[in-house]
């Protein structure tokens, strides 16, 4: 890996931190959960751009930056014991194809119907690929070192 590719990787890190973070502005995520939602969405972004630079294609790519994001989701969700709902949310935000789905109407309305399909049924393969790597990090059990009172924050006494 070269130097430029380097620094590639980590502004892009940045920026989609920045995104992340300027997205749970607008979700109204407390303040103190910025940074948390910020990497978490950085890490999957990082994955995914690593993933696709090796030769993956977008949905297998979106699969595998996934299960990091929602393993950082449940990290911050037990530190912070906050829902992991959260972070999850606000995580997935740069891997959501946005794009994709805009193409696919865009195609829809042109009249195009091979380049629609195309990308719809692409738009499609990612959104489930991101779903099934959501689902596939939540069913694993949580470590028997996490409490179910550390999860859920501390008994409230009356």
């Amino acid at each position: 890996m070269t130097l430029q590719e380097f620094a590639s990787l980590v502004i892009q890190f940045v920026v989609a931190m920045i995104a992340t973070i300027c997205f749970s502005i607008s979700f109204q995520v407390p303040r103190r959960h910025y940074l948390a939602c910020g990497e978490t969405g950085a890490v999957g972004w990082l994955v995914y751009i690593v993933c696709t630079a090796a030769g993956l294609s977008a949905p297998v790519a979106t699969l595998v930056a996934a299960l990091p994001l929602t393993a950082c989701s449940r990290l911050f969700a037990i530190r912070h014991k906050a829902p992991i709902t959260l972070f999850l949310l606000c995580g997935i935000f740069p891997l959501v194809p946005g794009a994709g789905i805009y193409y696919t109407a865009y195609y829809f309305l042109q009249n195009a119907q091979s380049l629609c399909l195309d990308k719809g049924v692409e738009t499609l393969k990612i959104a489930v690929a991101l779903a099934l790597g959501i689902a596939l990090v939540c069913s694993l059990p949580l470590p028997k070192q996490i409490s179910l009172r550390q999860y859920n924050g501390p008994k409230q006494s009356r």
